[in-house]
């Protein structure tokens, strides 16, 4: 099962619906949109008792359009590609580059859905995601689209390879703040799947994203690291950084630390001082000191 490759032969961590998650996500979207048709056309039977045929044909035709065609489109479009059904599944409908889908595309699939799903019970579709690569139908072939995995268990997930030991903390000073998220997706999907590409498309590919990051950070990789060492390098120096950041939510990078203020004490105020009885002194008379003046 490969993923959904780039322009850039950038490798995005997606992977293809197979046709069993598939037609489970279509059977739960055809029993809510169809429970809810039946709920429709027997109101809408009320509702019409005293019409005559033909306007109870047009009010049937279009409620089957508006339900049955209409309100997928509608979902897709309002939930970029996330049903009622690919929900429950961890599926998804994204477009080739990996994008998520617009109206133009649910449309497309949408109003091929009714030949493929509706009219031949989803023999048409079945056929086409079996004999596609990638597990497409008509549909998915003509918008553009395809279905993925949202949910992909733990164990089958990438991490990205840490440096060589002797590049560990070597870009401790660099400068990543000027670094968009763009281009750290782009790093790490490379890092994560650099074994899986053609070694001079590796290579070619690998020298870019690192020219692009001289570029912004102004800091070149040192004499003789290949390039991906280099990636990979300054990956695990920002995810350092970010771990540091964790343990310490308090302070923030490149901005001084706060001031320590030493605490404000209250002044202590002591009692008055009560002589005590048979202390009082004569009135007049002065107080001994019990110093003696020089003879």
């Amino acid at each position: 099962m490969s993923g959904v490759v780039t322009g850039d032969a950038v490798v995005l961590g997606l992977q293809s619906a197979r046709l069993p998650s598939r037609a489970l996500a279509v059977l739960i979207d055809l029993v809510v949109v169809w429970a809810v048709y039946l709920l429709v056309m027997i109101g809408l039977a009320f509702a019409t008792a005293s019409l005559d045929e033909a306007a109870a044909t047009a009010v049937s035709i279009a409620c089957f359009l508006l339900v049955l065609v209409g309100a997928p489109i509608a979902v897709e479009t309002l939930s970029h590609g996330r049903s009622l059904g690919k929900l429950a599944c961890g599926l998804r409908v994204v477009r080739d580059d990996g994008g998520p889908i617009r109206f133009r595309h649910a449309l497309v699939r949408g109003a091929m859905g009714v030949v493929e799903i509706l009219m031949t019970f989803g023999v048409i579709a079945c056929i086409a995601s079996l004999v596609s690569e990638r597990g497409r139908r008509i549909g998915d072939v003509f918008a553009g689209t395809l279905v993925v995995r949202e949910r992909i268990p733990a164990a089958r997930a990438m991490v990205v390879p840490p440096p060589p030991p002797w590049l560990v903390g070597r870009f401790a000073g660099i400068d990543l703040s000027s670094v968009p998220e763009r281009l750290w997706l782009e790093i790490r999907q490379y890092l994560t799947r650099a074994r899986e590409l053609d070694p001079f498309v590796g290579r070619r590919l690998a020298e870019r994203l690192a020219d692009e990051l001289v570029a912004l950070t102004g800091t070149p990789p040192p004499p003789g690291v290949p390039a991906d060492a280099f990636l990979a390098g300054v990956v695990a120096e920002r995810q350092a950084r970010d771990s540091r950041r964790a343990f310490a939510p308090s302070s923030v990078e490149g901005l001084p630390a706060a001031p320590v203020v030493a605490p404000v004490v209250a002044p202590v105020v002591l009692p008055p001082v009560v002589p005590a009885a048979g202390a009082v002194r004569e009135e007049g008379r002065p107080r001994a000191t019990g110093f003696a003046p020089p003879a």
